[in-house]
């Protein structure tokens, strides 16, 4: 008999946690079925403690081959869709995952399926086998897969969710591919006024202090912010990467992460297209998990965990307390002023007309159409902001120059 930590949403939609004692997890999944509960995480506890006090020291060698070989969300994606194409051709799922560890290439899924396939043949459904790796498998798709498994549509369910994370990662590629060229660009321009401030003003400075004229004020500044730059450039460099550590340090917790997000909500532009993300985010993955089965309390503890923005998960949250008032979803989200009025619109139709559904796939389609049209536009305008910005700053450092050297010898203007 072990003791193991379990997290799980209850039926009234609410996220519980606990200990239980039983011989195997499969035990203590069945127990919390038993009592109405959809499991969400379910782990060993050594040496009789509980869950929230285990050892990162003990959670990592759980799981040693996960550590050393990163499973990317590509991979994840092609490994679910390639299981969905095997199970609808008639195979069995163990003889699927036997197949995929022998067809997929590179090094980190040929061991996490094998994993898998040992949990499976040992008897574990193939949602408490995906459970055991939390950092490759998010709890939505556990949870969906554990839906699918119960009603025997498992196949039908890879295939969702392998469609699911596609368009998560064409976002997020769209993003990435977005931001190269203007980070690039930044870098650039850091690099250029770096040279002209430590390496082209001070070859300068010697014929200004060979003058016994004033240098004009701008002049001064530049010279004094090289002089800086060049004597004291690691401090310049421990600064920054303290106020790094600062600002990831914040991040992590919960009060200060909630502080930034609302104030990113607030921002101009960029409150809108996190605003855009999320309900694309959040339509999308409670669209798929109803499709699934899964009951609307319990999708919607889920979909909260896959939300990025703090006071967008705490508006799902007391829409969650809406609806289990029979007041539906779309009133208590639109009275947040957080969720795009054109999402709060639709689901509002979707609920009348009882095609809640297809309604939030609906939802999830027009707001990545207008996260990729917001992302194209602003990068169109920020790669010229970048480039203008840049073209005055050297201009800038050149007409100091210019202004001390006619200053120096006394040239008209």
């Amino acid at each position: 008999m072990a003791r193991f930590h379990f997290r799980a949403v209850a039926g009234t939609g609410e996220v519980v946690e606990g200990d239980l004692d039983a011989a195997t997890e499969a035990e203590v999944v069945a127990t919390l079925r038993g009592q109405g509960r959809m499991p969400l995480r379910v782990e060993a506890t050594p040496f009789g403690t509980s869950g929230r006090a285990r050892s990162s020291a003990g959670h990592w060698f759980s799981q040693p081959l996960f550590r050393r070989r990163r499973v990317r969300r590509h991979d994840v994606a092609l490994m679910t869709r390639e299981l969905a194409t095997l199970l609808d051709a008639g195979l069995t799922l163990d003889h699927s995952l036997r197949l995929m560890i022998d067809l997929v290439e590179g090094d980190a899924l040929p061991p996490l399926l094998e994993d898998l396939l040992q949990q499976v043949q040992g008897g574990s459904s193939l949602a408490d086998a995906l459970a055991r790796h939390e950092t490759v498998f998010s709890q939505t798709y556990i949870s969906m897969v554990r839906a699918g498994e119960a009603g025997g549509s498992l196949d039908e369910v890879l295939a969702r969710i392998a469609t699911f994370l596609d368009e998560a990662e064409a976002l997020s590629e769209q993003v990435k591919s977005a931001m190269v060229y203007p980070i690039l660009v930044l870098a650039i321009a850091g690099l250029s006024i770096g040279v002209l401030l430590t390496v082209v003003l001070p070859q300068f400075t010697p014929l200004f202090e060979g003058a016994d004229a004033e240098l004009p004020l701008l002049t001064r500044i530049l010279i004094g912010l090289g002089d800086f730059m060049q004597r004291y450039w690691w401090a310049l460099a421990l600064g920054l990467a303290a106020v790094v550590w600062l600002v990831r340090r914040q991040w992590r917790r919960p009060a200060s992460r909630a502080r930034i997000d609302a104030w990113l909500l607030r921002l101009p532009l960029i409150g809108p297209l996190v605003a855009k993300v999320d309900t694309a985010r959040f339509a999308r993955t409670l669209g798929t998990l109803l499709a699934n089965g899964v009951p609307v309390l319990s999708a919607l503890a889920i979909v909260q965990d896959a939300l990025g923005n703090a006071s967008l998960r705490q508006a799902v949250a007391d829409a969650s307390a809406g609806v289990k008032e029979g007041r539906g979803l779309a009133e208590p989200l639109g009275r947040s002023n957080l969720v795009p009025a054109l999402a709060i619109h639709l689901l509002s139709v979707g609920e009348r007309s009882g095609r809640l559904e297809p309604m939030l796939m609906k939802i999830a389609d027009v707001f990545d159409r207008e996260v990729r049209g917001t992302i194209e536009r602003l990068m169109s305008l920020l790669v010229p902001a970048i480039t203008i910005a840049l073209g005055l700053i050297i201009a800038l450092i050149i007409g100091a120059i210019l202004m001390a050297i006619l200053s120096t010898y006394q040239l008209p203007l």
